[in-house]
């Protein structure tokens, strides 16, 4: 019987989960005298340790894991009610699982992204962690109350855009205020993607005297939980400090940036020539909106490659299906995901939507402004700019330029009659209905196989959209036939840049995009982080010039930022605080 459990932990066999379950209680509580727990305690978590160990040794991968979390969460809900009933009858306390610690984990407020901390939960949950995961858009307040009211041992906090780094920072400095957190010194762990070791060291750990540590992936949690409640913490916490003083050091020492000043970049901007490429006026100029976009159309151009980094499977689609280590596992992932894509399609379990725009746009100066209708006398919106101004140097006796976005939309004063686009699409309406759905059925690893998909289908959506603006609605490459492949490897005229993004890294981009476009039509919004809802959306910008690029504005001076603060009638504090990243 525990051979069974264990085979089908290590498996991910959920066929006949209950019922060894129930035979496992029945040898050890009926027959034997003991209590419910001890089934936990014994077989089921022997199985979890297999899975820890092969995780850990690299012999096994994350779909594995949070399939095998899934056997585990089904196990134990069929022990529940026997426990709850010991309980019943019995007033002896500490009748849970002795965990290893409880840890109380949350994406920071208005940030909606949770796929990668609920990985983090789940491999947590395998290596017998207690999670309390608290969801997405938490703010501080709670967080705290939360950690304090469950003892948590420790905290983790997860983000993906910019803006949460900020509000990890916030809750750092709260955590310091509080002696609870302070004198305990509880730990505190940093996540998600636009984290990092640097950014926490220089950051956030300054902001609070317990222990910050950065976990850069899913696999690391577990390591680090384990070493700051271990019997070596101490040890642990004193090498994380010196390291991170280490890092600060280095940090405050490394040599600036050499920057331009914001007139030099102006002078040595793209070169681009409009009279060998001139404009093409759209189609159809104007908003237009889609609702209950058909998901099979949009399916047809999912890229796979970032569905398998949501896996923590290394390696190119096509080829990380064929590689040495991950190709079975690979194509096991692959078979599940289109399986589930047909279900998605076939059930409506989600519907797309999108929302775009052309009109008439010119640049002015670093800007680009939309117009209300041909006589450019109306400006609709303006989208700022921002140019490069790292020293750019000669390659072969030809200045680098100094990139804008803006470069590449003909100047208002040239007279040339340019356009360009907005859009808003999402994949993500009925998304939070299904998801509970999974969450009731303790089933994890459909949770996150279907959250993936729908963020694949959202990016799917921008990519077809897109072609659909070049070839029909704008039609400045009518005559396109290219495959997958080659829109996947941007082989088409023109870019779609987005807000938050490293040609446009400024988020606040999206709160004009949205109004014009009155995104809130097709169920779309903005947090007050500037994150999009639902979660599995993209936004952006349509240029068409054949050779606009994609760049990365990286750091910018002060004379850019007080210039921007100008243009935009903006308080230059503020503007300095969301744009943070690029200022050094």
């Amino acid at each position: 019987m525990g051979e069974r459990l264990s085979h089908a932990l290590v498996h991910g066999i959920t066929d006949f989960i209950v019922e060894d379950t129930e035979e496992a209680y029945q040898e050890i509580v009926v027959k034997n005298g003991g209590r419910p727990l001890h089934v936990i305690e014994g077989p089921l978590m022997d199985g979890m340790n297999i899975v820890g160990d092969l995780f850990g040794a690299g012999k096994m991968f994350l779909p594995q894991v949070v399939k095998s979390a899934r056997v585990m969460k089904q196990a134990v809900a069929h022990l529940v009610p026997y426990i709850e009933e010991e309980k019943r009858q019995q007033e002896a306390a500490g009748l849970d699982v002795t965990s290893k610690g409880k840890i109380v984990i949350a994406t920071v407020k208005g940030d909606v992204h949770d796929i990668g901390k609920n990985i983090v939960t789940v491999v947590l949950q395998c290596n017998n962690f207690e999670v309390i995961n608290m969801g997405v858009m938490v703010p501080c307040h709670e967080i705290l109350a939360r950690a304090k009211a469950e003892g948590a041992d420790i905290i983790g906090l997860s983000g993906l855009i910019t803006p949460s780094l900020e509000e990890m920072q916030y809750v750092a400095g709260e955590m310091d205020k509080d002696d609870y957190f302070r004198i305990k010194k509880i730990p505190l762990l940093i996540g998600g993607a636009t984290c990092s070791r640097v950014h926490t060291a220089v950051k956030i750990a300054p902001k609070y005297d317990g222990p910050v540590v950065y976990v850069p992936d899913a696999s690391r949690s577990v390591s680090v939980a384990q070493s700051l409640l271990g019997e070596n913490k101490d040890a642990y916490v004193s090498d994380v400090l010196a390291d991170y003083d280490k890092v600060r050091t280095q940090h405050a020492n490394k040599k600036k940036v050499p920057l331009w000043t914001l007139e030099q970049a102006r002078a040595n901007a793209t070169v681009v020539d409009f009279a060998a490429h001139p404009p093409v006026a759209p189609r159809a100029m104007g908003r237009r909106v889609f609702k209950n976009f058909d998901l099979a159309e949009i399916a047809e151009y999912i890229d796979w490659g970032p569905f398998f980094q949501t896996w923590d499977l290394a390696g190119p689609y096509p080829a990380i299906l064929d590689d040495e280590v991950v190709g079975s596992e690979a194509r096991k992932v692959l078979a599940d995901a289109k399986a589930m894509l047909k279900k998605i399609i076939e059930g409506r379990w989600l519907q797309a939507n999108g929302v775009m725009g052309l009109f008439p746009a010119n640049r002015v100066d670093d800007d680009i402004e939309f117009y209300t209708d041909e006589s450019r006398t109306k400006v609709l919106t303006t989208w700022y700019g921002m140019r490069q101004q790292t020293e750019k140097t000669a390659i072969e006796g030809v200045m680098r330029p100094s990139r804008c976005l803006s470069d590449f939309v003909a100047t208002k004063e040239s007279g040339i009659k340019d356009y360009a686009g907005l859009f808003a699409v999402t994949a993500g309406i009925g998304a939070e209905k299904k998801d509970k759905e999974f969450q009731d059925a303790l089933d994890d690893y459909s949770g996150i196989m279907f959250k993936a998909l729908a963020d694949r289908l959202a990016e799917a959506f921008a990519e077809c959209l897109h072609e659909r603006v070049r070839k029909d609605l704008w039609g400045y490459a009518a005559d396109e036939a290219l495959s997958n492949e080659q829109l996947i490897k941007e082989q088409y005229q023109g870019i779609r840049p987005a807000p938050g993004y490293p040609a446009c890294p400024d988020h606040t981009a999206k709160i004009d995009l949205f109004k014009v476009l009155d995104a809130g039509e097709i169920g779309m919004q903005l947090t007050e982080s500037l994150a999009m809802f639902p979660a599995s959306s993209v936004s952006g910008f349509y240029i068409g010039y054949p050779e606009a690029t994609y760049f990365n504005v990286g750091q910018i001076g002060e004379d850019q930022l007080v210039d921007m603060a100008q243009r935009r009638g903006m308080d230059v504090e503020e503007l300095r605080r969301r744009l943070a990243p690029n200022l050094g």
